[in-house]
């Protein structure tokens, strides 16, 4: 058998996985890259075999990192079934489609600016037709059931803790000459989070292909309702804004959790709490609908609030759907807690509520979740002191609180501690869905603490398995660099400085047209600088 890494190596995103056998062909995940530029891009290629030759797809939860190219794979052309959990089949309902009206948004923003300059007009990844029809491919299976998806495959789906619905996958693939069990780990959460039962512990497996987020790195032991209580006080003191990027799916409930308790110890202020987010809100009420794959605390907390619902006793949460509400609450006079997507803070209605917040000292910026390079998160994480939102750049003056002990995703030692308790060690465990500086180091954990074979593989890699034997053939596809803020920075001047030289132009252009006499002295000037701009670039040159 071969398998093919597509996606989710040597970055987070893009969750992808071929599997290929004599007599079938199935794809693990099919996710969307997400972050920088460079990596949005890689959305926009073909895929690298026919959608149409697949036999199946098999899911391992709903965010759109792992699933959000699956209305791409059926428009261009798979008609078979998709395998997921009950949870994560109601999750992509709501969520693939609410994709495709963001796919539809951007192609609009980009071909009106586009139609200014004439440029040739592009087309969105997929539509919300598209997702809609996607669906109808869903087909709900349980935990801990084996299922044979085509002959000589089979698989269960194991609770992973990560979000509600989410699953690791053991893979059982027999074909002519050989036998082998693959473990995916999807995405491995975090013990202790509310709501979420604890991840699932696997015993054996021939390969694991495992997530690596933070390989490398250990999360903060902290008091998450304490954090949360003095930040909320705090800023409410200074008279702002308590703004929170957060995943939709996942990370939004847990914060309400949260909130329901302080509000049930008497320890967060009279202000409102707005959850700015359709997508959120359609989430939520899928939680709520799906109380069987709650933890034990969570289960004792809905039969406390038979009668009404946890948010119903929360008087001050406010849930906004329209355009028109969510404009509302930057005029709001009093401090406000405003939780909105996206996660990274690269897209989506928080965009609005930085650009009214982050100059303001008053106000405070939470980020809880995990911040991809090249994305608004990650740049605010590292301190930049001015960014730009919609065209417009913004100093940053709020106060910014990062905190890795949010995450969803689990630590550096928990992934060791998963990886011990297989009892049939893997003979090789691929280490993905990291960047370089968590998969490498975590690969060298496996490999000098735990005495497994480790390997990180580039996009387009594949491996060919052959039982407990195997080997690489190296991707021959370019490798991918991600953008990092320094380079987002010199792109942005660069692009400033050329539109200035349009605009530049435009007006000489006028002038001598005109027969202006001021153009004869402009252009002596334009001289001069180009001059300076050459001797710029010929010691700039020699030095690279």
């Amino acid at each position: 058998m071969k398998l093919t890494f597509l996606g989710a190596a040597q970055v987070v995103t893009g969750s992808a996985f071929l599997i290929e056998t004599d007599e079938n062909k199935i794809l693990v995940d099919c996710g969307m890259f997400q972050g920088g530029k460079t990596l949005s891009e890689l959305n926009y290629r073909d895929f690298s075999f026919s959608p149409g030759d697949l036999d199946g797809v098999i899911l391992t939860h709903a965010h759109i990192d792992h699933s959000g190219l699956l209305p791409k794979l059926c428009k261009e052309g798979f008609s078979g079934r998709i395998y997921a959990t009950k949870v994560t089949t109601e999750l992509c309902g709501i969520m693939l489609p609410d994709s495709a009206h963001i796919q539809e948004f951007e192609a609009e923003i980009i071909n009106r600016k586009g139609r200014r300059a004439g440029k040739k007009m592009i087309e969105p990844l997929y539509v919300v037709a598209d997702a809609y029809a996607c669906l109808n491919h869903f087909v709900p299976i349980p935990y801990d059931k084996t299922i044979e998806i085509v002959p000589g495959i089979k698989i269960r789906f194991r609770d992973a803790g990560h979000i509600l619905g989410s699953a690791m996958v053991e893979v059982w693939v027999k074909d002519a000459t050989s036998s082998q069990k693959l473990v995916f780990s999807g995405d491995i959460g975090q013990p202790g989070q509310p709501i979420i039962k604890e991840p699932s512990f696997i015993d054996e497996a021939d390969y694991v292909i495992m997530e690596s987020t933070y390989g490398n790195r250990v999360h903060e032991q902290i008091d998450k309702k304490e954090i949360l209580a003095e930040i909320v006080n705090d800023t409410v003191r200074r008279g702002g804004n308590v703004v929170i990027p957060a995943f939709a799916v996942g990370r939004t409930q847990t914060l309400l959790y949260y909130f329901l308790e302080l509000f049930q110890e008497g320890r967060l202020p009279d202000i409102p709490i707005i959850i700015d987010s359709p997508l959120a809100i359609s989430a939520t009420d899928v939680f709520m609908r799906n109380v069987q794959d709650y933890d034990t605390d969570a289960l004792e907390m809905v039969e406390a609030f038979k009668k009404k619902t946890a948010v119903a006793h929360m008087p001050q949460l406010k849930f906004t759907r329209s355009a028109e509400e969510s404009k509302a609450i930057n005029t709001i006079k009093k401090s406000a807690i405003i939780i909105s997507a996206s996660g990274m803070a690269d897209a989506g209605r928080i965009l609005h509520h930085l650009k009214h917040n982050l100059w303001r000292p008053q106000s405070s910026v939470l980020l809880v979740g995990y911040q991809a390079e090249g994305s608004l998160g990650r740049r605010l994480q590292e301190g930049v002191r001015r960014v730009k939102i919609m065209g417009e750049e913004v100093g940053v003056a709020a106060k910014i609180y990062s905190f890795d002990g949010f995450s969803a995703h689990g630590d550096k030692n928990f992934l060791r501690e998963w990886l011990e308790h297989f009892t049939v060690k893997p003979a090789n465990v691929f280490v993905m869905h990291g960047e370089p500086e968590m998969a490498e180091p975590f690969a060298d954990v496996v490999k000098n603490e735990l005495g497994l074979s480790a390997y990180v593989p580039l996009i387009g890699d594949s491996a060919i398995i052959n039982g407990r034997q195997w080997r690489i053939e190296e991707s021959q596809e370019p490798c991918v660099v991600v953008d990092d803020p320094e380079l987002q920075q010199i792109k942005d001047n660069l692009a400033q400085l050329e539109a200035q030289y349009v605009a530049y132009r435009q007006n000489l252009d006028k002038m001598a047209t005109a027969k202006n006499p001021k153009a004869i002295e402009a252009l002596k000037q334009l001289e001069v600088v180009a001059e300076g701009f050459k001797k710029f670039l010929t010691i700039f040159l020699k030095n690279t």
